[in-house]
Order: C-alpha cells, then sequence, then structure tokens
C-alpha cells in the first residue's frame, strides 16, 4: 500500500514538473527562437565535426577514409611527447601565455580605473574611442604596421641611429619576437576588453564614492578600496577564461610574424600543427598534437575554476 502511495506521488510531481516546464517553454518561446539559430550552429560546425577526432588515433588514408584507415592507438601521442619539438613547443606557448598574462590582462583593468577618474566627459569619450580603434584594425594590418615600423631601415631603426644605437634585426633576432608579439597585443586589445570592466564599474552605488569622500579618501584609495574591490568578480571569471588558453596562442598573428630565423622563440603548438599537418599533410599526428592541446586547456579551466571557488567563493560553476 504504501509502494502504490510513494508511485503515485511520484508520477504526480514529475507531471507537475512537466507541466511547468512546458508553461515555462510557450511563454518564454520567443527567446529560445532566438538562441535557436546559434544552437543549431554550434551543433552542425562544433559538435557533430568532433567524430574527425579519431583521426589522432589513425594512420589517415584519404582514399579509405577516416573511418576505414588503419588503427595506429596513440603512437602520434607518443612521437610528439618524445620529439625535439615537445618542450620547444610547450616552453614559447607558456612563456607567451605568461607574458600576456602578466602584462595584456591587467592592462584593461589599469585603464577602466584611470578612465573612472576622469572627470570630464567629453575628454573621456574621445579617449575610450582613441582606446578602442586597433582592436577593429586586421590582425594582417597590425603585423604590416610592425613590420614596416621595425624594419632594418624602419621607423625605429632609423630613431635609433639618429640617436647612436647600433641598429636592430627586430624580426630576424629570437629575442625581440615575444616583446613585440605581447605588446602590439596590448595596444590592439587594451580598450576593447576594458569595455567590460568600466560596464561593471558604472554599475557600482556612487553613495559608496560618496561617503569615502566624506572620510577624506583620495582618488586612489576610492580605487583600490571600492572600485576594485566591485569589480573582482569580473575580474576572477575573466582570469579563469585567460587560465583556459594557457596553451593557446592566436595562430593568424604568429604565423605572420614567424619566419624560420626565429622559430626557436615564436613556433607555438597552433603553427606547429599547420606546418605538420596541411604543409606535411600528416593529418593524424597534427591532430594528436590538437587533442593534446585541448585536454590542457580544459585541465587548466577546471583547476583554476576550482581554486577561484575555493579561495574567493567565485567560479563558473
Amino acid at each position: 500500500m504504501r509502494v502504490t502511495t510513494s508511485n503515485r506521488i511520484n508520477k504526480i510531481s514529475t507531471n507537475l514538473k512537466n507541466n511547468d516546464t512546458m508553461r515555462m517553454l510557450i511563454k518564454n518561446r520567443y527567446i529560445y527562437l532566438m538562441i535557436l539559430p546559434v544552437t543549431i550552429h554550434y551543433i552542425v560546425f562544433s559538435y557533430f565535426p568532433m567524430y574527425g577526432i579519431i583521426i589522432a588515433f589513425k594512420d589517415f588514408k584519404a582514399s579509405l577514409g577516416i573511418i576505414r584507415s588503419p588503427w595506429v592507438g596513440f603512437a602520434y601521442f607518443r612521437e610528439f611527447f618524445s620529439s625535439y619539438y615537445f618542450w620547444r613547443l610547450i616552453r614559447n606557448n607558456l612563456l607567451l601565455n605568461i607574458y600576456l598574462l602578466i602584462f595584456a590582462f591587467p592592462a584593461p583593468i589599469v585603464l577602466a580605473l584611470l578612465l573612472n577618474e576622469i572627470d570630464n566627459l567629453r575628454f573621456k569619450k574621445i579617449v575610450q574611442t582613441i582606446s578602442y580603434l586597433p582592436h577593429f584594425i586586421s590582425i594582417v594590418i597590425v603585423v604590416g604596421f610592425l613590420k614596416d615600423f621595425f624594419a632594418r631601415e624602419g621607423f625605429v631603426n632609423n630613431m635609433l641611429s639618429a640617436l647612436g644605437m647600433e641598429p636592430q634585426a627586430f624580426f630576424q633576432d629570437p629575442k625581440w619576437f615575444r616583446p613585440l608579439y605581447v605588446a602590439s597585443d596590448i595596444w590592439k586589445g587594451v580598450g576593447w576588453g576594458s569595455i567590460i570592466y568600466i560596464s561593471t564599474i558604472s554599475s557600482i552605488d556612487q553613495e559608496m564614492y560618496e561617503a569615502a569622500i566624506i572620510d577624506g579618501a583620495t582618488r586612489f584609495q576610492r580605487a583600490m578600496h571600492i572600485t576594485l574591490p566591485s569589480i573582482s568578480a569580473t575580474i576572477i571569471l575573466m582570469l579563469i577564461f585567460r587560465m583556459g588558453n594557457i596553451l593557446n596562442v592566436g595562430f593568424e598573428k604568429v604565423f605572420l610574424m614567424y619566419n624560420p630565423s626565429i622559430y626557436e622563440t615564436a613556433d607555438v603548438i597552433s603553427t606547429f600543427v599547420y606546418r605538420r599537418g596541411l604543409q606535411g599533410a600528416q593529418y593524424g599526428y597534427a591532430a594528436a598534437v590538437g587533442i593534446f592541446n585541448s585536454v590542457v586547456a580544459f585541465i587548466m579551466i577546471v583547476i583554476s575554476n576550482y581554486v577561484s571557488r575555493k579561495f574567493t567563493e567565485m567560479s563558473i560553476w
């Protein structure tokens, strides 16, 4: 008797939940219709092609196709881990991302804090607009600027010569690749990256600033004790996303900047995959390297999220 009653209660509860779900779907039907194209896009172009990762475990032959190509297991992974290129690629990816984390990640935060202290709205809008503009410049054009400015007969070397200093071969010397990459990344992204922080700052209760002014707090103290703590959740969220890409470096920019003479510091996983996979037609090997990169990125974002939740009680999930 008790079992029958319990089953009836469970069925009633399930029916109520189903009804609530249907009512929610009907009520928000236009919102779901709006996100439907995006959902279909990701299913078709991101999730459906994932079956192709099995190519990393096969000796792919175009004439046989992915399914009928012979199975090689983890042979490509072992070959990559034991190759000369493994540690060079890991080092280059990590160093570039560490430099970006140290110098490029705080830059939009600093810019947002500085803009928040500007009282002249007209001047503030002009600075914001100028800082946003580089984001809309193509990577190809940005690298073109770099090559023109830092060429052997470019503006920078002409200035060095005028000052009595030795001209530098910026694009042929491996030691200059990382500074040029990081500096140009900051220039291109600092304004656009500050938008999210500026919008968060705009939602801070102004009464907190007024109370701090009455208490005699300086601009710097207000920024450090009111503004910065108020945007800390956004900073942590962006930091978690950044940590998830610790081994990812943009392919286009590196590809346009590097050349064989600076592979020592410029060659990264994405460019290596391009050379071995597309130019060398070693599709399985390149896929194995790509999977390794994705797995490390997934592990890093999980660890970052766990650490953030543990110590700051803020996390993505």
